[in-house]
């Protein structure tokens, strides 16, 4: 059996995924709240996986807790946390619980977080923790021969960052995931139309892969200096954020660039990855301004 998102993608129909945090807690009210409204905005909603080295619960458990409301989730598996017999137990763990999709990510490093000190263990990066996704969609088992008790259906998705100023390497790299395994490929933030257009017409096209192009939610012009210094590979132009500098509501002002980059997007890829930190109520405002009607598309 398909998940109704590798079935859309797989159609080839305009696919849009959003995003939210789990709790820094055990009160998940707010984060299932926000994918009870999202459902009926986006395709599928992704879990983080303590998204920059920040500890929050559990992305499985938050997982299964949406998919209980009949919402299709997207696991998001890092391997900076686990070793490989944990990611193993955890990709069959999900498979279990009915959690097919994932986004295998290697998993930004510990110094950035807020527990620096905290043991990273990358045993694995992305592209084995494809490759060993593969391996268990094929009933092979990491020691025996093949699985005694089953196989897995896990429909694994990357991520991309076009963004990359190594666009050789970029290339490899995305090469690398989509032989080992990789069905889609969610981007990073893009601001630049032109560089979403050249990573999709030298990269994607050619390698048949189908991507979901990243659109962020900017607050203000402090929030996006801030994101160009902390976070790797971010590059907004400054005409964005002169752009959020001069508007008389900066917030309202940024709901509108994320629209607009919804539409510039859609006519490059089959999709769009929807990221509102901490503002993921705002995500049905933005699909609004931009026209994006899930039952139209």
């Amino acid at each position: 059996m398909k998940s109704p998102l590798q079935k859309r993608l797989e159609s080839g129909k305009t696919t849009i995924t959003a995003e939210i945090m789990p709790p820094r807690g055990t009160d998940v009210s707010t984060a299932i709240e926000h994918g009870k409204k999202l459902k009926e905005y986006v395709h599928a909603i992704n879990v983080t996986d303590c998204s920059r080295a920040i500890v929050r619960m559990s992305s499985l458990a938050l997982c299964k807790l949406l998919k209980d409301e009949g919402i299709e989730p997207i696991l998001q598996m890092s391997c900076r946390d686990r070793n490989r017999i944990g990611l193993q137990a955890d990709l069959l763990g999900a498979n279990a619980l009915g959690i097919q999709n994932l986004l295998c990510l290697t998993g930004d490093p510990v110094r950035i977080g807020d527990q620096p000190d905290a043991k990273p263990v990358n045993e694995y990066d992305s592209v084995r923790l494809l490759e060993q996704v593969a391996s268990l969609n094929n009933g092979i088992d990491p020691v025996l021969k093949e699985l005694p008790d089953g196989s897995t259906n896990l429909f694994a998705g990357a991520a991309a960052d076009p963004n990359c100023k190594g666009f050789d390497g970029l290339r490899r790299r995305i090469e690398r995931k989509k032989n080992a395994g990789a069905c889609f490929f969610q981007t990073q933030m893009v601001m630049n139309p032109k560089v979403l257009e050249r990573f999709c017409k030298e990269i994607a096209e050619p390698l048949e892969i189908k991507v979901l192009a990243g659109v962020f939610l900017l607050k203000s012009a402090k929030n996006a200096d801030f994101i160009n210094r902390v976070v790797p590979g971010a590059s907004i132009p400054e005409s964005i954020i002169s752009r959020l500098d001069k508007a008389s509501d900066p917030f309202i002002e940024g709901k509108k660039i994320a629209a607009e980059q919804i539409n510039d997007f859609l006519s490059l890829t089959q999709g769009v990855h929807i990221m509102a930190v901490k503002a993921e109520s705002s995500i049905p405002e933005i699909l609004n301004r931009a026209n994006i009607n899930l039952k139209q598309t």
